[in-house]
């Protein structure tokens, strides 16, 4: 037998809320199956298993609020569903209900209209909060309305969130002796080789500058692998695969940090992609567990907001934050000329007991000359 218990989804996170159970005794599930929906101070969180087997024992109702690492449920591993059953046990308590609240029946993912869809997205909108009033108990566009209505004053969902990210960032600054370093790019040759790309793409499948920065910082921490992982235990845990966490701020207020996983391996187009359903989702509220908690390094990215330099603060238990800034001209040396030059910022939080300075500016180096080959990305 093997437990499975309430992840962290998140350093600032310390309990969660069972909102939906998608299994019941006996069903079989193999590793990567959404199982519930928790929902935490960032939003309902769909959690997926590690684990192939069948569900022995629901431990934790819906609507209990309980802290990370609480056990929910007991799973009869798939060596242990492979042998003869075990004589009866005596009758004992009747496990609790595995029933979905209301709410949760009404928010059930094949029974949204689209257009409720949409407008929840718009709205900041838990949809699994949201009753259906619709045929078989779907969620129309009337439902989200009134939820939007019935729903906490915005002010006091972001004040939630705020709090969790505060808690979460004094904790960075309070235990990370953090370094910082800058450096400037000349993104000319990826801008002209971006525009013309796009030109050759379909409208749906055209690509942000976003797309290349997150590809380069992906490629570039194979050169540096102390800054793509995790310090935990009192060590550093460096990681094969580069997850790489997108900050994405909410409507309704606050800020999250998902994984793009395998983002070194993906293509521009898949990683393109692979953004846009990460935004929508997390707006949406429907992010996966290993989404929120597998991400190896984080990148932000303010320069739609007129932001020119970013200084991060590294999101724990991560040892690395690269932070990208408006892209503008600006005056740029070349051939002995100056010359306008489309450039951006980039900047590197990075955690001392893990890396030092010379590694970390490898890494920016590394980015930079990444981007000056846009078309090997």
């Amino acid at each position: 037998m093997t437990e499975f218990k309430m992840p962290s989804l998140g350093s600032d996170m310390e309990a969660g809320t069972l909102v939906e159970w998608l299994i019941k005794p006996g069903d079989r599930v193999k590793r990567g199956d959404i199982v519930a929906v928790v929902e935490t101070q960032k939003g309902a969180i769909d959690v997926e298993i590690f684990e192939t087997g069948v569900v022995e024992q629901i431990l934790v109702p819906v609507g209990e609020t309980v802290p990370v690492g609480a056990v929910l449920a007991i799973i009869r591993t798939a060596e242990e569903a492979a042998a003869p059953p075990a004589p009866e046990p005596p009758p004992s308590p009747p496990a609790p209900s595995t029933e979905p609240s209301a709410a949760a029946a009404g928010a059930g993912r094949a029974r949204i209209s689209p257009a409720a869809r949409k407008r929840a997205a718009e709205l900041g909108i838990n949809l699994a909060g949201v009753t259906g009033s619709g045929p078989g108990g779907a969620v129309t566009l009337d439902d989200v309305e009134h939820a939007a209505k019935a729903a906490r004053p915005p002010a006091d969902r972001q004040a939630a969130m705020r709090q969790a990210i505060a808690a979460a960032m004094a904790r960075s600054k309070r235990e990370i002796p953090h370094y910082y370093l800058g450096a400037t790019i000349d993104l000319s040759r990826a801008m002209a080789w971006l525009q013309a790309e796009n030109e050759r793409r379909p409208i749906t499948e055209r690509l942000l500058p976003a797309a290349l920065l997150l590809k380069a910082v992906a490629l570039a921490l194979r050169q540096v692998p102390e800054l793509n992982g995790f310090w935990l235990d009192g060590g550093f845990q460096p990681s094969p695969s580069a997850h790489v966490g997108v900050a994405i701020s909410l409507r309704g207020g606050g800020l999250v940090n998902p994984a793009l996983h395998d983002a070194d391996r993906r293509s521009l187009g898949d990683l393109m992609a692979g953004l846009r359903d990460l935004v929508q989702r997390a707006r949406t509220g429907s992010l996966r567990s290993s989404e929120m908690s597998d991400a190896t390094i984080t990148v932000t990215n303010l320069g739609e907001q007129g932001v020119d330099v970013v200084y991060g603060v590294i999101y724990p238990p991560q040892v690395a934050l690269v932070g990208f800034g408006r892209i503008g001209e600006r005056a740029w040396p070349v051939n002995g000329r100056i010359e306008p030059r489309l450039t951006v910022a980039a900047t590197l939080a990075a955690d001392h007991r893990a890396s030092d300075g010379h590694r970390g500016g490898l890494l920016l180096t590394a980015v930079d000359r990444l981007l000056q080959e846009p078309e090997k990305l």
